[in-house]
């Protein structure tokens, strides 16, 4: 598994919806890639910090483009 595919895969992986080959071969590039492993930790760092976010106080319009740029995102 290179890097990118790493990248693509994160989300799954984090869900736990990877099969068993995939997850190896995920698992296998993380102790080999230094900067995967930091991807992966600002990923989860990210999605945790998110979860905290009461989305009732966001301003709408943030909320908004906030919204639009992780739809977009790839």
């Amino acid at each position: 598994m290179d890097c990118n595919q790493l990248v693509e895969l994160v989300t799954a992986y984090l869900e736990g919806a990877l099969d068993l080959d995939t997850r190896a071969r995920f698992d296998i590039h993380l102790t080999e890639c230094d900067g995967c492993e930091n991807y992966l930790q600002q990923f989860r760092t990210t999605v945790d910090t998110l979860g905290r976010v009461d989305a009732g106080r966001l301003d709408p319009a943030l909320r908004d483009r906030l919204m639009s740029a992780f739809r977009n995102w790839k």
